[in-house]
């Protein structure tokens, strides 16, 4: 069975998680330089991300999520990508790539076409990117998306998260 593409840009396609992808999350969550500024905990065990992939339920609850991305060119996974409601109805872009993949422009352009998924298929008025302030990468990335920074504040389990924003050029704003 094949996955649905829900994301496609020149060099990649992002996907939902699927129960299979558990040992490629677990891979991920292992290394300690990916997972540095993340404030989150590796997972303990491939079960254990295989429970947090079948119990993931953002995708049916808000039509949106953190996808799988691959490269086009030979299915190579990099990490993930994508967008999460939060109950406040924030939306936030995520992402998480393997070291490999880092420096080749893979999460600019995955987080920019999630920011497009959003905008233009969700019909999201703001996007939210928080990120540690010692994480210069992806204050970069952010930056190169057209994000402003907007705040500063704490952001599960980082206590001093910068967070940047960008607006949907098609919605009415009210600042």
């Amino acid at each position: 069975m094949k996955t649905e593409r829900i994301i496609e840009t020149d060099r990649l396609y992002l996907r939902k998680f699927i129960p299979k992808d558990a040992t490629l999350l677990y891979k991920l969550n292992a290394d300690q330089e990916v997972m540095k500024h993340t404030g989150d905990l590796a997972f303990e065990n491939v079960m254990a991300a295989r429970n947090f992939i079948l119990d993931y339920d953002d995708y049916e609850n808000n039509k949106m999520g953190r996808w799988q991305i691959f490269t086009k060119q030979d299915d190579a996974y990099l990490g993930w990508c994508g967008l999460k409601k939060h109950s406040c109805g924030m939306v936030d872009l995520g992402y998480r790539l393997s070291r490999t993949s880092w420096g080749m422009g893979y999460a600019t352009e995955a987080a920019r076409a999630s920011i497009d998924y959003g905008f233009n298929n969700l019909k999201v008025d703001v996007i939210v990117g928080r990120v540690a302030k010692e994480n210069t990468a992806s204050i970069s990335v952010l930056r190169k998306l057209g994000m402003s920074y907007w705040k500063q504040g704490t952001c599960e389990g980082i206590p001093d998260a910068k967070y940047y924003r960008i607006l949907n050029p098609n919605a009415v704003h009210i600042i």
